[in-house]
């Protein structure tokens, strides 16, 4: 692999070398046609004959830019969750030219359910560079979109040629005097004029010419971990001062060993988004960073509502393993009752923003800020809100209040720039949020972060401590993680698993809508805490088994009676699910035989009489306090031995057991066996269900991305 690779850069240094002079530029914008604003963070790829060779996001206003581009004919993807994902068809990139090409997206409801937008053969630009004075090509689209088509509008369009510019606004012609060859036509923008608007970014940039498509992220025989650097393509933010906590995947038990299996629930969603912006950038995503639980619990599943005095409803199915056909797969569901917003308990929140330096990259706090602007404006005037920043020292810029034209406006003014005293901050937050307490109501502080503390008590020791001591006053936590390179995503864990909370990773401005305003009752009003399982399995029935993920939330089998062991919270509405394995025994005394152990001297191991004539599989325990509780609650219930194949699986299950698989192979785990990309896609093709929200379908995207990256490694492997 290591040969392969040190050929595949000479091969790229030689095609570089040579063909220097043989390319050219493609830059544009991609727009949302729904309100004719830039789409910041969208995916944007350049391929041919369906292979990909380069790749990156937006900026902050919506804008691309490749450059080195190889003399040729190329098609463009553009991908954005909750979008249909747009494709144009025959580029042309001339020698030496600019072509200018905004890509407009419509993510209104009926556009969701369409596979793929097409545009055929490109035409071929009416204006060629030697027209402009900044070598860039006009299509006969970027002149239809003109506010007027004389020849001085035409060049106002081009890089380097601006008309009026006063402070921060933009002209409608031109374009800003601080702009990288951005062009802006006619048509309405978002204006960029607020202060603290301005982008430090520098993604956008494109990676050196690829000769070869990009490689697989892993190959389906050999599946050996590929080094990132492989992908050419990265972020100016490199992945490699990223941390992440390290965790050993489940194991298969013996029942007769260990019946029992404990567990805390996990509500966070963070690891699927991470890993998306891995992807996305053409990056292998870090090991530990693929938190199978955390993938599989990001959608929503279309489980019943609670209608007893339970706040969650739970739910079991067993169908067949798609990786194991040895094995059977169990599905626990939990579904949280939902509230009305409107009615529900008046919040008290208290945001601490980071804005030390290493937020200043466009994906960190100027996302942060269009982030909470979205929450700001959807809560109500009843509720109150702070604001508490932190960076060499932590200070409050805007005490509890609900005038939001206060909060936003200090939103605004925010900007980066000194160290990351991150423990002080969080004591500052809390101790504004206990001094507007609620007693009735819902306290939480939002931290909102990359993570990355390094004043005063800035070790995960020593945030665990903090943040324990602080959840004591009931008050909940939510922790919003954005950008990448130095992204401290094992702190961040942490702090929400110790801090009565839940944690979600930003990476666009649709995962904010997503956490902040679609889904706010799973956020922000927690309906049940310290909620755990325990599985009792029958050893007549079942042999082994094994929880697929949850490895940072196991608890000892003793902790499932202790109250004040700490377990997992869930929001309102929220779904949590858990796979587990389990090898049947045809009976006991075949399971007995099978063990490889020896047998007990002072005391056996035997079935009860009760197991001997049960046909359940197993007992689910589980223990749940209320919000402000001390005292938790006990729920049980069996699960019968109802097996159905998974054809008749309902769209619930296959769909995360499709999540799960995929997860499984980005991990390259030992227990996936057999499992491959097409195996996923065609689970979750067909569970894809009504897909109001396009969650789905993005995923069935990133499959397929990942599935073609893996085809093209397979033949520059059998070609060697």
């Amino acid at each position: 692999m290591y040969r392969y690779f040190m050929i595949s850069l000479f091969f790229l240094a030689f095609i570089t070398t040579s063909n220097a002079q043989m390319t050219g530029s493609l830059q544009g914008q991609v727009i949302d046609v729904t309100n004719d604003e830039g789409l910041p963070f969208a995916n944007v790829h350049l391929e041919k004959n369906d292979s990909i060779y380069f790749t990156m996001q937006t900026d902050f206003d919506g804008n691309y830019n490749f450059s080195n581009v190889p003399v040729t004919t190329w098609d463009i993807e553009v991908s954005y969750v909750g979008f249909p994902t747009s494709k144009i068809e025959g580029v042309v990139i001339k020698l030496g030219e600019v072509v200018s090409l905004n890509i407009e997206m419509d993510g209104g409801s009926d556009a969701l359910h369409s596979e793929e937008i097409v545009v055929q053969a490109y035409r071929i630009p009416l204006i060629e560079q030697e027209a402009t004075p900044g070598g860039q090509t006009l299509t006969a689209a970027d002149i239809k979109h003109l506010a007027t088509r004389s020849v001085t509008s035409i060049t106002a369009t081009t890089a380097g040629v601006n008309q009026a510019d006063h402070g921060e606004a933009v002209s409608s012609n031109g374009s800003r005097s601080s702009s990288n060859r951005s062009m802006i036509d006619g048509s309405k923008r978002r204006s960029l004029s607020k202060k603290g608007r301005k982008s430090k970014s520098k993604l956008g940039t494109t990676a050196n010419a690829y000769p070869s498509p990009a490689p697989s992220l892993r190959t389906t025989q050999e599946r050996e971990k590929t080094n990132a650097s492989a992908y050419g393509i990265h972020s100016v933010e490199k992945p490699s001062n990223e941390e992440y906590g390290t965790f050993v995947e489940n194991k298969y038990i013996a029942v007769q060993d260990e019946a029992l299996s404990t567990f805390s629930i996990d509500v966070d969603r963070a690891s699927y988004s991470n890993i998306r912006r891995h992807l996305n950038q053409m990056q292998q995503p870090p090991k530990d960073a693929i938190r199978i639980e955390e993938m599989v619990n990001y959608f929503n599943y279309n489980y019943p509502q609670p209608t007893d005095e339970h706040p969650f409803l739970v739910e079991t199915e067993v169908s067949d393993c798609p990786w194991n056909k040895e094995a059977k797969l169990v599905q626990i569901g939990l579904q949280g009752k939902k509230i009305d917003l409107e009615n529900a308990p008046i919040s008290n929140l208290v945001f601490l923003i980071d804005v030390s330096g290493s937020m200043s990259y466009a994906n960190k706090l100027p996302l942060l800020k269009e982030s909470l602007t979205l929450l700001i404006n959807n809560m109500r005037a009843k509720d109150k809100m702070a604001m508490v920043v932190y960076a060499g020292a932590a200070g409050l810029i805007q005490a509890s209040t609900s005038d939001k034209n206060k909060l936003l406006e200090a939103l605004d003014k925010l900007q980066a720039g000194g160290s990351t005293a991150g423990g002080a901050g969080i004591e500052l937050a809390y101790k504004i949020a206990k001094k507007n307490l609620v007693s009735d109501g819902n306290n939480r502080v939002i931290i909102a972060t990359d993570g990355d503390f390094n004043v005063g008590g800035s070790s995960t020791t020593d945030l665990e401590k903090l943040i324990v001591e602080k959840r004591k006053d009931d008050i909940f936590l939510t922790v919003l993680g954005y950008g990448m390179g130095n992204y401290k995503d094992d702190r961040m864990e942490v702090l929400a698993d110790k801090g009565n909370g839940n944690y979600a990773y930003i990476d666009n401005i649709k995962e904010a809508k997503k956490t902040l305003v679609k889904e706010m009752g799973g956020t922000l009003y927690t309906i049940a805490k310290d909620v755990k399982l325990q599985i009792e399995f029958n050893p007549v029935q079942v042999k082994s088994y094994r929880l697929v993920g949850y490895e940072n939330r196991l608890l000892n089998k003793e902790d499932f009676n202790d109250d004040t062991k700490d377990a997992g919270e869930l929001g309102a509405g929220h779904t949590v699910t858990a796979l587990y394995e389990i090898i049947l025994s045809d009976n006991y005394k075949e399971s007995k035989k099978e063990k490889n152990v020896d047998d007990l001297v002072y005391q056996k191991n035997r079935a009860t009489a009760l197991a001997q004539n049960s046909k359940d599989l197993m007992t689910i325990k589980l223990r749940y306090k209320e919000p402000k509780g001390t005292k938790s609650i006990l729920m049980a219930l069996p699960v019968a031995k109802d097996i159905k194949p998974i054809s008749a699986a309902s769209e619930n299950f296959r769909f995360a057991t499709a999540v799960a698989g995929f997860g499984m192979l980005l991990r390259d785990s030992e227990f996936s066996k057999e499992l491959t990309y097409d195996a996923v896609l065609e689970l979750a093709n067909g569970a894809k269900g009504t897909d109001t929200e396009g969650y789905r379908k993005e995923f069935i995207g990133m499959v397929k991305n990942v599935r073609s990256m893996s085809a093209q490694a397979n033949k520059a492997q059998a070609g060697k």
